[in-house]
């Protein structure tokens, strides 16, 4: 039997969309505005809950937003800590030890 399928609720259907950028614990991300560019991302099991328990988490704190729009603000933090420690960021760290 196939999985149930998550439809949007009425919050996240009829929420604000304007184009201010969502800014992140380093860096700001694009936001909820048109992108242009697209990238295909595969996931595990256990990372899309993570992800998903994370924007759940988001929305009880009063931070509506998509699971888009949560990867966009943590590459822009992932990013700015790269810049800004260079060999010694977290993401060094995680890479180096794949």
């Amino acid at each position: 039997m196939p999985g149930r399928v998550n439809l949007p609720g009425a919050e996240e259907l009829f929420r604000a969309t304007g184009a201010k950028p969502v800014e992140s614990a380093e860096g700001a991300a694009s936001g909820r505005i048109r992108h242009d560019e697209k990238i295909t991302v595969y996931v595990s099991s256990d990372e899309l809950i993570a992800l998903e328990d994370a924007r759940l988490t988001l929305r009880r704190a009063g931070i509506a937003v998509d699971r888009g729009r949560l990867v966009r603000a943590a590459i822009a933090a992932g990013l700015a800590e790269l810049e800004a420690k260079g060999p010694q960021a977290d993401l060094v760290a995680r890479l180096g030890s794949l």
